[in-house]
């Protein structure tokens, strides 16, 4: 099936499931704010140093008729939750009808972001965390094209504790789809949003940008280097895996197969971070989650490969020169 009659029926389906679930709303109208904090919470240290492991994941939840996910959904997104544990840090995308499998009895976060609940009530934006979780803010794009329209898709803000009194701000971000110049031009619309949101949030503080961005360096009508040149960011592939330099950009679209994709290529999911005036943020290791999240023959666990990255911090004084 192509592209255009893939996402042609996508948005057909998920019209009728909006239609036929209206009835059921009230059932995702309380505890959009809420976390769910659980008896395993840690005791958070005083130590002026550390370290934190994160990854992002797209984990294709949507429902198993229209997923295009090869394995089967609940099965696959429970096993998820269980091979999350490792992490400290966790961001899932396209967390919509199979919450329940990720947050199962495998899975052993003590902090973990309340789920909006399905399509089209759901943005599908979770975080799983082993620190303490605040403050959490959902956003939904001002702009979208086709059937990113049919869901509040957008981006969540949380502040979370790593260390006593030690705070990063996280934002889980998932950006309209498609590389046509109209979704491409929303896009770059979600890009501003956000940045300008994080300038007023987080002006001062340190910050870890985790998500599905659909977008890429490398592409013209994309325009992510917004964030590294008004905010400060570092994007920890960039950094890790092309000495710091960004791709060149250009007219070409970019690759469609996002599973035949290695750490060399860039990926759509990414982290970007930087520290701030109390606190030094560090990437020490980036990893593209290829084999990890696979079933025992070896096939992904859902349309993405996640990528990983391993933190290290230090507390600094606050007169210290600012330490991205």
């Amino acid at each position: 099936m192509s592209d255009k009659k893939q996402l042609r029926l996508r948005q057909t389906v998920l019209v009728l499931i909006a239609f036929f679930s209206v009835r059921i709303a009230s059932d995702f109208t309380d505890g959009f704010g809420a976390t769910i904090a659980t008896v395993h919470a840690p005791v958070l240290s005083r130590e002026d140093y550390g370290t934190f492991s994160a990854i992002t994941y797209n984990i294709a939840g949507l429902p198993q008729f229209i997923s295009s996910a090869i394995t089967p959904r609940a099965e696959s997104i429970s096993e998820i939750g269980k091979k999350l544990n490792i992490y400290d840090v966790v961001h899932v995308q396209e967390d919509f009808s199979y919450n329940d499998a990720l947050y199962g009895t495998a899975n052993q976060h003590p902090f973990r972001t309340r789920s909006l609940g399905n399509v089209p009530f759901g943005d599908g934006l979770n975080t799983l965390s082993r620190f303490p979780l605040r403050d959490l803010e959902r956003i939904q794009w001002e702009d979208c094209t086709g059937a990113d329209c049919l869901t509040p898709k957008g981006f969540s803000f949380s502040r979370i504790e790593v260390a006593e009194k030690l705070f990063i701000d996280f934002y889980n971000v998932h950006m309209n789809a498609y590389n046509d110049l109209p979704a491409a031009a929303a896009r770059r619309l979600n890009m501003m949003q956000l940045s300008s949101f994080i300038k007023g949030k987080s002006r001062s503080n340190a910050v870890v940008i985790m998500g599905d961005l659909n977008g890429h360096y490398g592409y013209h009508y994309d325009n992510i280097r917004l964030l590294l040149n008004t905010l400060g960011l570092k994007d920890a592939w960039v950094e890790l895996r092309c000495q710091g330099k960004v791709p060149s950009s250009s007219r070409k679209l970019p690759g469609g197969n996002i599973l035949a994709s290695t750490d060399t290529c860039e990926s759509i999911d990414k982290i970007l971070f930087r520290g701030s005036n109390e606190l030094q943020l560090v990437a020490e290791q980036y990893a593209f989650e290829k084999t990890l999240f696979t079933t025992s023959n070896g096939t992904p666990l859902s349309d993405h490969h996640p990528v990983s990255v391993n933190f290290s911090w230090t507390r600094l004084r606050k007169s210290n020169k600012r330490v991205f």
